[in-house]
């Protein structure tokens, strides 16, 4: 009789598999795309984290990304290195890596901020550090709690 666990393997546990990570980046647009281009890209980044059983919550607006996502350890490095070699016209900059205890949100989320009253409170009153939006000048502590805050009205 063999008895199975959901342990990982030694030989997964060598390279970090067992291992969970959240990242977060931000990022400036500075192709100015937020057409045809953005929604292909944004497909293909939803395809790949799936097949890498990567989780995702994305802000959007004025041309800036926040981007949170989580997975092992491998599969953030892989996608970190992808997003590098392939998205030169983004510039990120990571602003938080830290080990975490399980997922704390399902798929990928995409958040596009407007110039609405609601959304104005959010990026504006809260948690910016100007009169104008802009994650560059938010601490990491600002953008985590931003995106927590955005995606936790969302499932309200």
């Amino acid at each position: 009789m063999t008895i199975t666990t959901n342990q990982p393997s030694e030989s997964k546990k060598r390279h970090g598999e067992h291992i969970l990570i959240h990242m977060t980046y931000i990022a400036k647009n500075v192709d100015l795309d937020s057409g045809i281009k953005l929604a292909r890209a944004l497909e293909y980044w939803r395809r790949y984290f799936e097949a890498n059983n990567i989780v995702s919550i994305l802000v959007i607006s004025e041309g800036y990304f926040v981007q949170s996502f989580q997975g092992t350890r491998p599969a953030i490095s892989i996608a970190l290195e992808k997003i590098l070699d392939e998205h030169l016209t983004i510039f990120p900059n990571i602003v938080n890596i830290e080990e975490i205890e399980s997922r704390q949100w399902d798929g990928f989320l995409i958040k596009y901020l407007t110039s609405s009253a609601e959304d104005e409170e959010y990026a504006l009153k809260s948690f910016s550090a100007g009169s104008d939006y802009n994650p560059y000048m938010m601490t990491s502590n600002q953008i985590e709690s931003f995106l927590k805050t955005i995606f936790e009205q969302r499932k309200s």
